[in-house]
């Protein structure tokens, strides 16, 4: 599948440790900006789900591991999301918005679809401490039925994000294209900051 052009998208990444409030913040900027958000481990989880699925059991395995599943699977669920709302959406007066939630967790993820789907604009990475993050990862645990919400997998998902992901996030710094949101306020006064920049760094695009 061809790439998708920056005059019909513009990606912000959304990066994080598990419990960043990545999701709360996304939900603030599609309903006070217009973006379209997708979640790359909803979209895995809901593959996992499906019947069906080629890939679903792989999925499982990978999450409830807190490992990170093929980047193949990741991008192509991703691209199919976006081309899909692109095509729905048509010749709009300026590229339709996306926020990737959780995306991309490894080096070669951040290349791969920078290069065979669409460039991003810059990275949102909500920078929170590992003690914040364990406390609202355990209280989400007990409503969420999510495999990877017990103590177990959550200390294998903040490893796995400091091992892989912060070295995406310094990758994309280096070219000036991060935006750090320090996400330990009151959610209010984070969704402000997240607003502010997104302003900033967007304008009218």
């Amino acid at each position: 599948m061809a790439p998708i052009s920056t005059d019909d998208a513009t990606v912000i990444f959304v990066l994080g440790g598990p419990g960043a409030g990545k999701g709360t913040q996304c939900g603030a900027l599609v309903k006070e900006r217009g973006f379209h958000h997708l979640s790359a481990g909803d979209l895995l989880r809901a593959e996992q789900k499906r019947e069906g699925s080629q890939v679903g059991a792989m999925i499982k395995k990978y999450i409830t591991d807190g490992e990170i599943v093929p980047h193949a699977v990741t991008i192509g669920l991703l691209r199919d999301a976006m081309a899909e709302i692109v095509e729905k959406e048509g010749k709009a007066e300026r590229p339709v918005r996306f926020l990737i939630d959780g995306f991309p967790r490894k080096m070669d993820q951040a290349i791969e679809f920078e290069k065979s789907v669409v460039k991003s604009e810059f990275t949102i990475f909500f920078d929170c401490s590992e003690e914040t993050m364990l406390k609202r990862l355990q209280k989400r645990g007990e409503s969420s039925g999510r495999d990877d919400d017990n103590l177990e997998s959550i200390k294998k998902r903040f490893r796995t994000f400091v091992e892989t992901s912060m070295p995406v996030v310094e990758y994309f710094e280096k070219q000036d294209k991060v935006v750090k949101i320090n996400c330990e306020a009151a959610v209010e006064q984070v969704t402000e900051q997240v607003l502010t920049a997104v302003d900033h760094r967007l304008g009218n695009k």
